[in-house]
C-alpha cells in the first residue's frame, strides 16, 4: 500500500494548525479530530517503523487534546452567546449576554450533560453477578483456560503480573451462533467477583445525536477506569466495528476512532481493564480492531461429550427417565448441533407431557410421592393414560383439577421425537470461513 493515508492525515494536520492560527476553531476541531483518524489508520495499514509509529502517536495525543480545548471553549462561548472567531473576522457579542451567571450556566450544561452520559452508560452493568459457574460451561477447556489467564490470575496473583509480563488486554471470542460466547462471558463476570462487569452492546453506544456517540465510548473506558478492575464486553462487536470503508458515515468513523484510542490507552492507563469481544462473523471486523483483540479464541461446536453434558445441564432437575447411556447416545445422535440447538431439542422435549395432557382423552388415578417432600404420598392423583387402559375412564384436562395433574415425565422417547423436529442452524459454509480465519489469525478454543 503506498503511504496515501499517511500523507492526508498530514495535510489534514496541516490545515488544522492553519486554521486554528487564524482562529477558525470549528474547523480546526474537526480536521485534528479527521487527522488523528487518518494517522490511526495509517499506523495499521502502512506499517511505519516503531520509531514512527511513536511519533504518531505523540502527534495524535496533541491533536486530541487540542480538539478537546476547542471544543470546550466552543461550547462556552456559545452558552455566553459568541459566535466563534472566524478566519479574518471579528468576533460579535450578542449585547452583553456573556457576564453575570453565564459561565456557570455552561458549566451547569457541562455537568448536565456528561451526567446523562454517564447515567446512560451506568445503564449497561450488570448489578448482580450472573451466576454461571465454569462448570456450567460444557467443554471449552481451551477458552476457559485462556479467560482464567487473562482475567481471574492477575486478581489473584498480581506479584506474577508486573514488568514485561502483562494480562491480555483484549480477547475476541469467536465462533458460530449458539455456542456460548456469551454465556462463557457471563462465567468470567461470577467467577471474576471482584471486577466491575460492563456489558455492552451497539444499541448502547450508537447515538442518533451527532457526536454523543463518541462520547459514549469515551464515558465507557472512563467508567471502566474508576472502577477498576473492570471488564468491558461488547457482544456482536461486529455489528460496531466493522471494516471502514468509503461508504462508512463520518459518525461510523468517529466511533470507531474513538475506541480505538480508547483501547490503546493514546494518554490513558487502562490497566486492570480487560475488554471481552464476541462475534460469529469474525472476518468482518475491522483490521486494526481485530489487532487491539490480542488473544482470539475460537469457540467451536461443541464435541460429543460437549453435548452429553449439554443435555444434563439442561434437563437440569426436571423429573425424567434417561439413563446415562441414554445421554451418551443423545450426545453421538446430535453431531453438527450447537449448544443452543440442543437446549432446543430439550425445550421440546420437555414440551412432549405437556402436549400429551392437552391431547389425552382418558386418564387414570395414579399415586406419587409429593414434590416438596417424597415422603409424603398423594393420592387419587390424575395422569393421562390410552384409552385402553384398564382402569382409564374417560375426561380432558379441563375436566382435571389443578391440584391432583400428574403429568407424565420425560422420556428418551421424548427426545428423539424432538430430534425429528429440530435440525442444526449452522451451515457448513460458514463453519469453513471461520476455521480458516484460525488458521490466518487465531486460537483454537
Amino acid at each position: 500500500m503506498s503511504g496515501g493515508v499517511l500523507q492526508k492525515a498530514i495535510d489534514l494536520a496541516q490545515r488544522a494548525t492553519d486554521a486554528d492560527r487564524e482562529q477558525n476553531f470549528e474547523e480546526a476541531r474537526r480536521l485534528y479530530e479527521s487527522a488523528v483518524e487518518h494517522f490511526l489508520h495509517a499506523m495499521k495499514y502502512e506499517t511505519p517503523n516503531a520509531k514512527s509509529k511513536e511519533s504518531i502517536k505523540q502527534r495524535c495525543e496533541g491533536y486530541l487534546e487540542r480538539a478537546e480545548q476547542l471544543k470546550d471553549y466552543l461550547k462556552k462561548k456559545s452558552a455566553r452567546g459568541t459566535k466563534p472567531v472566524k478566519a479574518g473576522g471579528e468576533s460579535k457579542s450578542s449585547g452583553g449576554g456573556g457576564k453575570g451567571g453565564k459561565d456557570s450556566e455552561s458549566s451547569d450544561e457541562d455537568d448536565a450533560e456528561k451526567k446523562k452520559l454517564k447515567e446512560q452508560i451506568s445503564g449497561a452493568i450488570i448489578v448482580e453477578t450472573p451466576n454461571v459457574k465454569w462448570d456450567d460451561v460444557a467443554g471449552l477447556h481451551g477458552a476457559k483456560e485462556a479467560l482464567k489467564e487473562a482475567v481471574i490470575l492477575p486478581m489473584k496473583f498480581p506479584h506474577m503480573f508486573t514488568g514485561k509480563r502483562t494480562p491480555w488486554r483484549g480477547i475476541l471470542l469467536y465462533g458460530p451462533p449458539g455456542t456460548g460466547k456469551s454465556y462463557l462471558a457471563k462465567a468470567v463476570a461470577t467467577e471474576a467477583n471482584n471486577s466491575t462487569f460492563l456489558s455492552v452492546s451497539s444499541s448502547d453506544l450508537i447515538s442518533k445525536w451527532l457526536g454523543e456517540s463518541e462520547k459514549l465510548v469515551k464515558e465507557l473506558f472512563e467508567l471502566a477506569r474508576q472502577r477498576r478492575p473492570a471488564i468491558i464486553f461488547i457482544d456482536e462487536v461486529d455489528s460496531l466495528f466493522g471494516a471502514r470503508s468509503d461508504k462508512d458515515s463520518e459518525s461510523a468513523r468517529r466511533v470507531k476512532t474513538e475506541f480505538l484510542v480508547q483501547m490503546q490507552g493514546v494518554g490513558s492507563d487502562n490497566d486492570k481493564i480487560l475488554v471481552l469481544g464476541a462475534t460469529n462473523i469474525p472476518w468482518s471486523l475491522d483490521a486494526a480492531i481485530r489487532r487491539r483483540f490480542e488473544r482470539r479464541i475460537y469457540i467451536p461446536l461443541p464435541e460429543s461429550d460437549a453435548r452429553t453434558k449439554v443435555f444434563q445441564l439442561n434437563l437440569g432437575n426436571t423429573p425424567h427417565s434417561l439413563t446415562q447411556q441414554d445421554f451418551i447416545k443423545l450426545g453421538q445422535m446430535t453431531d453438527g448441533y450447537s449448544g443452543a440447538d440442543v437446549s432446543v431439542v430439550v425445550r421440546d422435549a420437555l414440551m412432549e407431557p405437556v402436549r400429551m395432557v392437552q391431547q389425552a382423552t382418558h386418564f387414570k388415578r395414579v399415586s406419587a410421592p409429593s414434590r416438596d417432600d417424597s415422603s409424603v404420598i398423594l393420592h387419587d392423583l390424575l395422569t393421562p393414560c390410552s384409552p385402553g387402559d384398564p382402569q382409564a375412564f374417560e375426561m380432558t384436562w379441563m375436566d382435571v383439577p389443578s391440584d391432583k395433574l400428574l403429568e407424565p415425565i420425560v422420556g428418551m422417547r421424548d427426545m428423539m421425537k424432538a430430534l425429528e423436529h429440530t435440525r442444526p442452524t449452522v451451515n457448513q459454509a460458514d463453519l469453513e470461513k471461520l476455521e480458516d480465519f484460525t488458521k490466518d489469525f487465531g486460537l483454537e478454543g
